[in-house]
């Protein structure tokens, strides 16, 4: 019946992982240039590359904070980094350094999936209302919040505000508020249903 587009729930607690992740990944790549080097016949053109690539994963968050693409530009790092450390797990793998290949593959499967999560969370994302209730989405799927579990729903400026009988509190940004007239129309909806 009703559609709000939403930031999706998991953005902010995303948005302050984020510089720990990529800085992980840097320490990472910065360990692998270590142990390249000290190999007994170091392949320097792999060190070089990987203290570059450690040193533009630790200062990407900080670097691409500022720019309009921001999910776009990080899907795309992710992506970068899920593949230097699987086709990176080959190199380990063709010198004999077993343990290290398995961690490199294993981290660039995580990497891999956790770039479709965050690609998924940053997409933007629709609340929807109807008869039975209100539907959130989340990461995987969606959450049916029937009317039954609510107090009291608030549409005001650009937060929508869940109160459950539970005493607990959901509250999240819309992206595109709702005209005046269409807001009053809501807000009678949410009496009604809640009574």
């Amino acid at each position: 019946m009703y559609s709000l587009r939403i930031l999706h729930p998991n953005t902010a607690s995303r948005l302050r992982l984020l510089p720990v992740m990529h800085g992980l990944v840097g320490i990472l790549y910065l360990f692998n240039a270590i142990g390249i080097y000290k190999g007994p016949q170091p392949n320097w053109l792999l060190v070089g590359f990987f203290m570059a690539m450690g040193l533009i994963s630790l200062a990407f968050p900080f670097v691409v904070k500022r720019s309009r693409k921001f999910s776009e530009v990080n899907s795309i790092a992710r992506l970068i980094q899920a593949f230097i450390c699987l086709s990176g797990s080959l190199y380990f793998l063709g010198h004999q350094l077993p343990i290290t290949g398995l961690l490199m593959f294993i981290v660039g499967l995580g990497l891999a999936y956790i770039g479709w999560l965050e690609y998924k969370i940053f997409q933007p994302t629709h609340i929807k209302i109807d008869n039975t209730g209100v539907i959130l989405p989340t990461t995987f799927s969606e959450r049916r919040i029937g009317w039954n579990e609510l107090n009291n729903v608030i549409l005001r400026n650009d937060l929508f505000t869940l109160d459950f009988k539970s005493n607990k509190i959901i509250q999240l940004e819309v992206l595109d508020e709702p005209g005046q007239e269409q807001r009053e129309d809501m807000k009678r909806f949410f009496q009604e249903r809640l009574k």
